[in-house]
Parts: structure tokens; C-alpha cells; sequence
């Protein structure tokens, strides 16, 4: 294990770690004059980071139309699907915050063909950094992530196409156990980040969460050991709970 978890007492210090970091990375790049990526988690650990944005004192703290918001990954549903990740970010935050519609960019989970989502999301995030065909990934300026019980990140799912994919940057990866296809972005431009904070709570993320941080290299079986920016830093934020089961962490 390269870098120490931080760990927080319980689940809502963690998300307000995340929040603070989060803000604390916007403000010093809006500062710079320059415009904030951000790439939002979906599923619920997230969520309560997301209305902690649109609460006092961080929805003040930034100009939230300075911020482009883009997502980790989504589910095949419409946009308004208590499913969909974007539903989830848009009511928890993003609507009450009012970002402005060129802003979201929002994986089309509902579209019929999930390869030809992919391709476009791709498209999207290459015009958005005005990268060229064939020029590596950009770097988003931060990445928030989840893990699952499975040790899945994102939509990289054990055994599954996406954990191999070198050059797409964004793919339709078909996960059999959920008998579906889910949009994903891939490693290689997740690890292109300029930092990647992982947000995992829950006793039963405990097990899991120790063979992924100090257990061998399983990445097949564990796809959130996949995630190791190539220049960028790696915070992972737990609650207690979490971190019930390693041997190295510090308190925060």
C-alpha cells in the first residue's frame, strides 16, 4: 500500500472530508483562472457529498458555473430513472445549485445502443478538452469514486471487457451478473486524473477493501486496484467501519 487511507469516524465526516478536499481543489484552480472538470461517482455512498454542495458554506464558496461536471460511469435507464446517476447528482445538487445545461455532461445511458453511447461520451469529453483523434487522454482535474462489495469501481466490474481496455476512453461494458451493459469510462483516462479520491464507507466494504489495499495485485477480481494515476495523487477517504479490517491508516 503506496499511500495511507485517512479515516474518518463514520460515514458523514467522510463525506464532508470529500466535500472540503473537493472545494478546496476548485477554488485553487478557478483561482488560476482556469475552468474545474469534475468526475462524479455514482451509486448512494456519493450522495451525501452531493447535498453537501448545495448547502452552506460550499455552494458560496465557488462560482459553480465555473465547474464542468462529467460522471464515472451510468446505468442503461433514461435520465429520469431512480437508477440513473445523473438523476441522483441533478436532485442532490446539481439542480439546486442551477448549473447551466453546457456544463453537464451526461453520459446517454438511455440511448438504444450502448457502444454508440460510449463512442459519443468519448467524442464529448475529446471536443470538450479539444483533444484530437489519436492524442493520449486528457486530464480531468479530479475524479470521485466509489467501491463496491465486489471491489468494482465505477462500472469496471471483476472479469469483465473494460478491466483490458488500453486505448477507448469510454466503453459499454457488458456485466453478466446484473444481466445489463453499463457505460464506463476505462483506466486509461480514469488514471490520467490529476487526483482521484476514493470515498468508501460501511462495514461491509471491510473485507473487500483490505485486499484491495493490502492484499496481492488481483486486479481481474478486484478492478479498483486498477486505479493508479500515472502522475496525479490518490487519496482514499473511509469511514471507520471500512477500515475495521487494515493494518496501516491514519486518523483524520
Amino acid at each position: 500500500m503506496t499511500n495511507r487511507p485517512i479515516v474518518l469516524p463514520d460515514p458523514e465526516a467522510a463525506a464532508l472530508e470529500a466535500a472540503k478536499r473537493t472545494i478546496r481543489i476548485a477554488e485553487d484552480i478557478i483561482r488560476q483562472g482556469r475552468e474545474f472538470r469534475l468526475v462524479l461517482s455514482g451509486g448512494s455512498t456519493p450522495k451525501r457529498v452531493y447535498e453537501l454542495f448545495s448547502g452552506d458554506p460550499f455552494r458560496s464558496r465557488i462560482h459553480w458555473n465555473r465547474v464542468h461536471f462529467f460522471w464515472g460511469d451510468e446505468r442503461c435507464v433514461r435520465p429520469d430513472h431512480p437508477d440513473s446517476n445523473y438523476r441522483m447528482a441533478r436532485d442532490s445538487f446539481l439542480q439546486k445549485l442551477g448549473i447551466q445545461e453546457e456544463n453537464i455532461h451526461r453520459m446517454k445511458g438511455e440511448a438504444p445502443d450502448p457502444d454508440i453511447a460510449a463512442r459519443d461520451y468519448e467524442e464529448e469529453i475529446r471536443k470538450h478538452f479539444g483533444s484530437s483523434l489519436g492524442s493520449p487522454p486528457p486530464s480531468f482535474d479530479l475524479v470521485l469514486l466509489g467501491m463496491g462489495t465486489d471491489g468494482h469501481t465505477a462500472s469496471l466490474f471483476p472479469s469483465t471487457p473494460a478491466l483490458k481496455e488500453a486505448s477507448r476512453w469510454v466503453v459499454a461494458n457488458p456485466v453478466p451478473k446484473l444481466e445489463t451493459h453499463r457505460l464506463t469510462l476505462t483506466p486509461a483516462i480514469l488514471n490520467r486524473a490529476a487526483c482521484i479520491i476514493f470515498l468508501v464507507t460501511g462495514e461491509d466494504k471491510a473485507e473487500t477493501l483490505s485486499r484491495v489495499l493490502e492484499g496481492p495485485l488481483e486486479p481481474e477480481r478486484l478492478p479498483s486496484q486498477l486505479i493508479h494515476p500515472f502522475v496525479g495523487k490518490l487519496l482514499w477517504l473511509l469511514d471507520r467501519a471500512a477500515a475495521a479490517r487494515l493494518k496501516t491508516t491514519q486518523e483524520n
